[in-house]
C-alpha cells in the first residue's frame, strides 16, 4: 500500500508557522500599547469597586441605612451641580487611572540564587558557632538562616558585599585564632579577588562582613594643606579617619581622607618604621616625607642601598646630606646625634632662664635611613660600627629636640634592626604583599580586613602608636630621574623639589670633641653652652 506524503503545512511550513507567530505577538504588542490607558482604566474601576464591596462589607447593618442616605444625597447634589456628572465623571476617570497603575516592583528579600548562597555559608558556620550542649542553637544543619543573618546586600553579579552575622554569646571572639578561623571561612566563601572588612562587635555578639572598594592610586605627591608638625603618610577609607586634606588627583579635585602623622614636643608617635618588600614603595614614602619635611625644616638622607634614589635631592635647600657609604653615613650621623644634644642644652638653658627656645632649635629636623641593614654589613666588613649606633640619641630624646627619624627596611632584613630602632619607632607603616603574621610582627596586631587582590606600589597599612589598623595608599611619589615612571607624577616630584645651591656644602661640620657641639653648615652658629653642673 503507498504512503501518502504529509500535508504541505505540515511537511515545509515551519518557516511560515513562526513567521505568523511573530506577526500574532507583533499585533498582539501593538494592540497592548494602544489599549494600555483603556486597560489602566478598566483594572482601577475594578480595583475601586473591590474596595467599595469591602467598605461596604466592614459597615455594621445599623449604620449602612445613613450610609446609603449619604450617598445619595451626594449623587443628587452632583446630579443638580453645574457641570457636576461631567466633573464627578472625570474624577472617577482620574481616581480609576491612578488606582489601575503598574506599581514598581520592589524587592524584600533576596532571590532564589542569593537564597541558595546565604544558605551554603550559613552551613559553613555551623561547626564555628555550635556547641552540642546549646539547647536552642543559634547555627544548626539545616535550621533557619535568617535568624542569624541580617542586613543582606548582593552586587551584580551575585556575590556578597554586606553582611550581618549574629553569633551566640559562648563563641570565642576575644581570641584571634577564632576569630581568624571564621574570617577565612568568610573570605572563601564570599568570593576571593575582593577585599573584605571584618568588624566585630564583641559586646553585642555581631559581626559585620564588607566589601571594601580599593584605595585610589591616582594621588601623586604635592604640598598638602597641613599645619607645622603634621605630615600626611598616605589616603584611607573615608570612615576610618575624621580627617580629609584636599587634593589634584588624574580625575580632578576632592577632599581625600588621610593618614596624618604628627611630629614633635607633643608627639606620642615621634619616630617611624616603615618594612616592606622590594618594590612595595617605602623608598616613595621616604621621598613623599623628605619633599614634605622641607616645606619646613631640613632633611639629613642616609641611603644603605646606595642605588641613587635620591640623587634629584642632593644639594637641594634644606638638605643637609645623602649619604651613601658607610664611612659618610657615620660622620653624618654622629654630627646629627652631637646636633641633638646642642639642641638641648640649649633649650633646657633657655628654660631655666625664662627665655623661650632659640629659633635653631625649633626648626625640624629630619634622619631618614633607608636599609640600614645594608649599611650595617658593610660597615661591618669594613671594621666599623654599625650606623644604627649613632641612632640612640636622636631616638631617645629627638621629640624633645625637634628631631624625627624614619627608618625603612625590608622583611627579609628587619632582624637586623637593632632593639633601640624597634623601641622608639611607634608609628609603623608596612608596604607591599605580606602575610598577616608578618604584617601583625611589624604593626603589634593583625588588620581586620583581607590581603587586597592586587597590590599596587604604596598600598599597605599603618598604625599609629596603639590605634586601629588602617588601609594606606602613598602618594606617588617616583624618583624624577627614571624614564620608567610616568610624566605626570616625575613632574610633580620636581615642582615639589627646593632650589639648587650654588654649590653643594657639606651638612654638617665635624665638632669639637670639648665643646658642647655648636654645628656648622646649615645650622647658625651658636657660642659654646657651658655644661651644667
Amino acid at each position: 500500500m503507498a504512503r501518502r506524503p504529509l500535508p504541505r503545512i505540515l511537511s515545509n511550513g515551519g518557516a511560515q508557522l513562526a513567521r505568523g507567530r511573530e506577526i500574532a505577538r507583533s499585533a498582539a504588542d501593538s494592540a497592548t500599547d494602544v489599549l494600555h490607558p483603556l486597560i489602566t482604566v478598566s483594572r482601577g474601576l475594578r480595583r475601586l469597586a473591590a474596595d467599595a464591596r469591602a467598605k461596604w462589607a466592614a459597615t455594621p447593618k445599623e449604620r449602612r441605612g445613613p450610609t446609603l442616605f449619604l450617598v445619595a444625597a451626594c449623587v443628587l447634589v452632583v446630579a443638580l451641580a453645574p457641570y457636576g456628572p461631567l466633573l464627578a465623571l472625570v474624577a472617577l476617570m482620574g481616581a480609576a487611572a491612578w488606582k489601575g497603575r503598574e506599581k514598581p516592583i520592589v524587592r524584600t528579600g533576596p532571590d532564589e540564587a542569593e537564597t541558595a548562597r546565604l544558605k551554603g555559608l550559613y552551613e559553613a558556620l555551623v561547626p564555628y558557632f555550635s556547641v552540642p550542649e546549646d539547647p536552642d542553637p543559634l547555627f544548626a544543619h539545616g535550621g533557619d538562616w535568617s535568624r542569624a543573618f541580617g542586613d543582606h546586600a548582593f552586587d551584580e553579579d551575585g556575590r556578597l558585599t554586606r553582611l550581618r552575622i549574629t553569633y551566640p554569646p559562648y563563641f570565642t571572639d576575644g581570641e584571634a585564632a577564632s576569630r581568624a578561623r571564621v574570617e577565612q571561612l568568610l573570605h572563601a566563601k564570599s568570593g576571593r579577588g575582593r577585599e573584605y572588612l571584618f568588624d566585630w562587635d564583641e559586646e553585642g555578639n555581631r559581626l559585620v562582613l564588607r566589601v571594601l572598594p580599593a584605595l585610589p592610586t591616582t594621588i601623586a605627591a604635592q604640598r598638602f594643606v597641613t599645619a607645622p608638625g603634621e605630615t600626611v603618610l598616605g589616603f584611607t577609607d573615608a570612615d576610618a579617619v575624621q580627617r580629609t586634606v584636599p587634593v589634584v588627583s588624574a580625575d580632578g579635585s576632592e577632599d581625600a581622607p588621610a593618614v596624618v602623622w604628627r611630629t614633635g614636643p607633643r608627639s606620642t608617635e615621634p619616630h617611624l618604621l616603615a618594612v616592606g618588600q622590594p618594590g612595595s614603595g617605602t623608598t616613595s614614602l621616604l621621598r613623599s616625607l623628605a619633599l614634605q619635611a622641607l616645606g619646613h625644616g631640613d632633611v639629613l638622607i642616609v641611603e644603605g642601598a646606595g642605588t641613587g634614589e635620591y640623587a634629584c635631592l642632593v644639594g637641594r635647600d634644606g638638605v643637609l646630606g645623602v649619604e651613601s657609604e658607610p664611612s659618610g653615613a657615620l660622620e653624618a650621623l654622629e654630627r646629627a646625634a652631637r646636633e641633638t644634644e646642642r639642641r638641648l642644652i640649649s633649650a633646657s638653658r633657655a628654660r631655666q632662664e625664662g627665655r623661650p627656645a632659640p629659633a635653631d632649635t625649633r626648626r625640624p629636623l629630619w634622619i631618614l635611613l633607608d636599609r640600614p641593614g645594608v649599611l650595617g654589613h658593610l660597615a661591618a666588613a669594613e671594621g666599623r660600627p654599625d650606623p644604627q649606633e649613632l641612632l640612640r640619641v636622636p631616638l631617645r630624646h629627638g621629640r624633645a629636640a625637634q628631631v624625627t627619624v624614619v627608618v625603612a627596611e625590608q622583611f627579609d632584613t628587619v632582624d637586623t634592626l637593632h632593639e633601640e630602632v624597634r623601641a622608639h619607632t611607634r608609628a609603623r607603616v608596612v608596604l607591599g604583599p605580606a602575610s598577616a603574621e608578618q604584617t601583625a610582627s611589624v604593626l603589634g596586631t593583625a588588620p581586620h580586613t583581607t590581603p587586597p587582590p592586587q597590590v599596587p606600589p604604596g598600598r599597605g597599612y599603618a598604625r599609629l602608636g596603639a590605634g586601629p589598623v588602617l588601609r594606606l595608599q602613598v602618594p606617588a611619589t617616583p624618583d624624577p630621574y627614571d624614564d620608567a615612571a610616568g610624566d605626570p607624577a616625575r613632574q610633580a616630584v620636581l615642582d615639589l623639589l627646593p632650589e639648587r645651591r650654588a654649590a653643594a656644602t657639606v651638612a654638617l661640620e665635624k665638632v669639637p670633641e670639648a665643646a658642647a657641639a655648636p654645628v656648622g653648615g646649615p645650622f647658625p652658629r651658636h657660642a659654646p653652652v657651658p655644661a651644667e653642673g
